[in-house]
C-alpha cells in the first residue's frame, strides 16, 4: 500500500540487526509474546488499518474452512512492527502488498510498476528471512488520483494524460508529503506533465478531510487509495495510470517458511485460490461495506461463501 510515496526505507541486514529492539517495542503495543512455531495454529496478522484486517479475516476464514486451525494477531501494528514479529516466528501469516513491502526491506528505487517483476524481487527479499511469498492477487491498494463524476464528465477526463490536458485549472488536495514524494506531484509532473493551479490543498492522507473536500468542490483533483471504499461510496471516478507511474502493490500474502514446510502445500493452494478472485474492484467494494459499519468477520465470511469457498466450520 503506497502512501504518496515509498515508506522509509529499512534494509533487510538493518532489520535482522535492530530486530530485538523492535520486538521490545511490539511488546509495549499488545503484540504476541509468545514463539508460534511450537504450535498446531497458523498465526495470522495484519497492519493496524481496516482493509489489512478484512484481508486477515479472508484469508484466515478460509484456511479455517479448509481444516487448519488460525490464531489472530489482527491490526498488530505498523510495518516497523509487524514485519520483525514475522521474521521472529511471532507470526506466521501476514497479507503483505508487495511495493511497499518491497520498499521496506530494500529501499528507495527497488519496486516496478511490472507486476511479475515486482513480485520475484519481493519474493527473492523475504527468501533471505525464511520468508514465502505466496501468489500476487490481482487486487491492488496503490495511490490513485480522484476526480467526482461531474468533473469527469465536464473535462472527458479517463485517465491521467487526459487531467495533463486541463490540469493548469484544477485545485488538487493531498497530504503534505505530496509535494515531494516521487509517485505524488513529482510524479505526476515527471510523467504526465500534470501541474496544477496555484499550489495544493494540504490535507490527509486518503482519509475523510480529502473525500469530504473533494465531494465539496474544495478540491478537483485527490488523491486517494485505489481499493478506498469511499471511491464507490461517493461514485468518484478513479483515473486510470496509463503511464504507470506507481509501483506495483498487488496484495501478496506472505508465510514463514518453516510454518508452510509445517503444514503443507495445501494451505498454499487455499490461500493462493483465495488470491486469484480478488481484484481491486472486488476490494473496493468490500472497504465500503466496512465504511459502512459492517464487521469485517461477517463481511470475509459472506464474501467466502458467495465465492465458494465452503462452509464455516463447526
Amino acid at each position: 500500500m503506497s502512501y504518496a510515496g515509498p515508506m522509509p526505507a529499512r534494509r533487510t541486514s538493518a532489520l535482522v540487526v535492530s530486530l530485538a529492539f523492535a520486538l521490545t517495542a511490539c511488546g509495549g503495543s499488545g503484540a504476541p509474546a509468545s514463539d508460534a512455531r511450537s504450535d498446531d495454529a497458523v498465526t495470522v496478522a495484519s497492519f493496524n488499518f481496516p482493509e489489512s484486517v478484512l484481508l486477515a479475516e479472508i484469508y484466515a476464514q478460509a484456511m479455517e474452512r479448509a481444516g487448519f486451525r488460525i490464531e489472530r494477531e489482527v491490526a498488530l501494528g505498523t510495518r516497523e512492527l509487524v514485519m520483525p514479529a514475522l521474521v521472529s516466528g511471532l507470526v506466521e501469516f501476514v497479507p503483505e502488498y508487495s511495493g511497499s513491502g518491497l520498499q521496506f526491506l530494500a529501499g528507495p528505487g527497488s519496486t516496478s510498476s511490472d507486476h511479475e517483476t515486482n513480485h520475484r524481487i519481493f519474493a527473492d527479499r523475504l527468501a533471505s528471512l525464511d520468508v514465502t511469498a505466496l501468489d500476487a492477487s490481482p487486487a491492488e491498494d496503490q495511490n490513485g488520483f480522484v476526480v467526482t463524476s461531474e468533473t469527469a464528465e465536464r473535462y472527458d477526463l479517463r485517465t491521467l494524460s487526459d487531467l495533463a490536458t486541463v490540469s493548469d485549472r484544477l485545485v488538487f488536495g493531498g497530504p503534505p508529503e505530496c509535494a515531494a514524494r516521487p509517485f505524488c506531484l513529482p510524479g505526476l509532473d515527471s510523467t504526465y506533465g500534470i501541474g496544477f493551479e496555484d499550489t495544493f490543498t494540504n490535507l490527509d492522507s486518503g482519509g475523510p478531510r480529502t473525500v469530504s473536500a473533494l465531494a465539496q468542490g474544495t478540491i478537483d483533483v485527490a488523491l486517494l487509495f485505489t481499493s478506498d471504499g469511499a471511491i464507490d461510496l461517493n461514485d468518484f471516478v478513479l483515473l486510470d495510470d496509463d503511464r504507470n507511474l506507481q509501483p506495483a502493490e498487488n496484495v501478496t500474502p506472505v508465510i514463514r517458511a518453516d510454518a508452510l514446510a509445517r503444514f503443507g502445500p495445501s494451505l498454499a493452494e487455499e490461500v493462493n485460490a483465495v488470491s486469484a478472485l480478488l481484484s481491486t474492484d472486488e476490494l473496493r467494494m468490500l472497504n465500503a461495506e466496512v465504511a459502512r459499519g459492517a464487521d469485517p468477520a461477517r463481511i470475509a465470511s459472506a464474501w467466502l461463501a458467495s465465492s465458494g469457498f465452503g462452509a464455516e466450520p463447526g
